[in-house]
């Protein structure tokens, strides 16, 4: 695989833009002469004005890895940001950017062995490829996902998450009804009967059902969620040698 300095500029054309929440989008871009990228990789992506002055960001690839020439990207707006708010205000199917990728050598997932994906808020981006990839090729059984996330109107990929294998921590304010309940087992069906987890940060009694044997650990979000899930995940047993944790900042 070769290193980032390796890996040329091309030019990347928008093909779709998908809202995901009021302050997310997912971004379609057709890339030609690509790479072919493994789920957990990122591209860079460069902005350059007309006096020379350029800026770049990395984005996870929220797309499962295939043959084809395009791939998706998740971007958070910050309302500060060089990066995001010219992609969130100005980007629109057929214009041009500058992309770089894939990158990443450590945090992938191949859709070989288990994993247990957990992502906190945005830190999601790169398991949803991994979720993907493992319902694309029927090894849904290889994973288990726990994601946590402020509220409803704050959680990617609403339509698409939910199954057997996802279970969704609300820490601040939880959907009415049957779909806040948890399952009762890893890949159990949730039902009204199950116990309602209270709204609140991600406790051991969420990871302790979706801890696969011999499990890879894939841990995603800010540098407090990263180390808080990672420090849960060692209390449950989880070798140190089998979590991967990517920690971020702001991708402005």
């Amino acid at each position: 695989m070769a290193t980032a300095a390796a890996i040329p500029w091309r030019f990347a054309t928008v093909v779709g833009v998908t809202p995901e929440t009021a302050r997310a989008t997912t971004f379609h871009l057709r890339v030609p002469d690509r790479a072919p990228h493994l789920a957990g990789q990122h591209y860079v992506v460069r902005l350059t004005a007309a006096d020379g002055y350029s800026a770049s960001r990395s984005y996870s690839v929220a797309s499962p890895p295939d043959d084809g020439d395009g791939i998706d990207l998740t971007v958070e707006r910050l309302d500060d940001g060089e990066v995001s708010t010219f992609l969130h205000d100005s980007l629109s199917p057929g214009d041009e950017l500058e992309v770089r990728g894939p990158i990443g050598r450590w945090f992938v997932w191949k859709g070989e062995t288990p994993a247990v994906l957990i992502g906190g808020g945005s830190g999601l981006v790169p398991l949803m490829a991994m979720l993907r990839l493992a319902r694309r090729t029927g090894r849904s059984d290889l994973v288990r996902l726990v994601v946590s996330v402020r509220s409803p109107a704050d959680l990617y990929y609403a339509a698409e998450l939910p199954g057997p294998e996802t279970t969704v921590a609300y820490t601040r304010a939880a959907p009415p009804g049957p779909e806040a309940t948890v399952a009762a087992a890893a890949g159990a069906a949730a039902s009204p009967e199950a116990a309602r987890r209270p709204v609140g940060r991600l406790t051991a009694d969420d990871l302790a059902p979706v801890l696969l044997d011999d499990a890879t650990v894939y841990i995603c979000g800010s540098a407090g969620f990263a180390d808080a899930a990672s420090d849960l995940c060692v209390e449950l047993g989880v070798p140190v040698e089998r979590i991967r944790v990517e920690r971020f900042g702001p991708s402005a």
